[in-house]
């Protein structure tokens, strides 16, 4: 004889209202993107299913993700991956954080794990793909803007704020590696954002304009760079068509721009530097993905650097006031002294976290150098 309650637990099944989480063997409700849509409250905006998931990290099905489209001020469609908490509530109102990067990447990639894990944490979380990048418009692909992309954070907040099941006073922001910049620039302006974190930061102004630190161009090597992308852009003009190339140049000894059309080779020669090791690991390695420039044998736009040299991000960081926020480094990242510079420039609330032993591109995937918990409680604490 079957019990009431497993008649009504077995109807339920049948009915596919109720969908088991693959890891730990609970018992979670299945929301159905069409029921969420009713309570978006963004008109250019839609939630759906995530069918055909290419994402690349450790994927935990416990926690529900659907896909999200949601358009900037410029017009652009950009398109994300919205996680909701364990045991989700939509008549509940969370906290959320928006989150993307690093540069080249694809919300598949490392702002997924991040996303992910804030949401295994009780938070919404929306990792998107900046404009013109991944799944996201833009008929001028793989395009860098240091405005444009800045601006997505804000349309991002734009979304999330309006999820009635999200309290919009509680709504925070995070930029991995080259999109760190973007997203401490749009805390900067916009009082929505309560609170702000980059991992593994870049400066891909300072980056992009003037090189790598220690390697900074001379007057006359900008000078040849400038040369060379007022050359591209007139081969582009005349073409119509968008031609591959580096987005930092380095500039040889007879004073030529060096340039590329694909991120990495098929193979690294065997004295590559231990950092282009690390980036080749993750990007054609382990979290290889189609979309991700980094990863598809692309590069970017030749002349995406234009934008990097006619805006400085992070020019209005004293906007910040009192935002609080939160720089996460490696003490063998190359990239550490990012971070450093902007902590000293933060007169607000501010914390720095070096990890040891991490290196730039450890704090893209390696679960056990990320400082999750402290990341849980920096976001936790401020989104109040």
């Amino acid at each position: 004889m079957i019990s009431r309650k497993k008649k009504a637990l077995l109807a339920a099944l049948v009915a596919g209202v109720i969908s088991f989480g693959v890891m730990g063997g609970g018992v979670s409700m299945a929301t159905p993107a069409g029921d969420l849509s009713a309570y978006s409250q963004m008109q250019r905006a839609s939630i759906s299913e995530l069918e055909n998931d290419t994402r690349v990290f450790a994927v935990d099905k416990s926690i529900e993700v659907k896909k999200v489209k949601f358009e900037n001020r410029f017009g652009f469609e950009v398109a994300g991956h919205l996680y909701l908490p364990k045991g989700f509530d939509a008549g509940r109102q969370y906290k959320a954080v928006v989150v993307t990067g690093p540069f080249g990447a694809v919300k598949e990639q490392a702002s997924g794990l991040y996303a992910q894990e804030l949401a295994k944490n009780g938070f919404v979380a929306l990792a998107f793909d900046p404009s013109m990048t991944g799944e996201s418009s833009g008929s001028r692909r793989n395009m860098g803007s240091p405005e444009i992309f800045t601006e997505d954070y804000h349309a991002a907040v734009d979304f999330v704020s309006n999820l009635k099941f999200v309290n919009p006073a509680q709504v925070g922001a995070m930029g991995i590696c080259g999109l760190s910049g973007m997203a401490i620039t749009a805390a900067g302006s916009d009082s929505r954002i309560k609170a702000v974190a980059t991992s593994a930061m870049y400066d891909m102004s300072e980056s992009i304009s003037d090189h790598y630190n220690g390697a900074y161009y001379t007057p006359e090597q900008r000078e040849h760079v400038k040369r060379h992308l007022a050359k591209m852009r007139d081969e582009e003009a005349k073409s119509g068509k968008a031609i591959r190339g580096a987005h930092e140049l380095g500039v040889d000894a007879n004073g030529k721009a060096e340039t590329f059309d694909t991120m990495f080779p098929d193979k690294l020669p065997a004295d590559a530097n231990e950092v282009i090791k690390d980036f080749y690991g993750y990007y054609v390695g382990r979290a290889f993905h189609p979309r991700a420039i980094n990863s598809n044998k692309s590069a970017w736009d030749s002349v995406t650097p234009y934008g990097f040299f006619d805006f400085t991000l992070m020019s209005n960081i004293d906007e910040l006031g009192n935002t609080p926020v939160l720089l996460i480094t490696g003490d063998k990242a190359h990239s550490k002294y990012f971070s450093d510079n902007v902590y000293a420039k933060i007169k607000g609330p501010k914390d720095e976290i070096v990890v040891p032993g991490a290196t730039h591109v450890d704090l893209y995937d390696q679960m056990d150098k990320i400082p999750f918990d402290k990341l849980v409680e920096f976001f936790d604490k401020n989104l109040r």
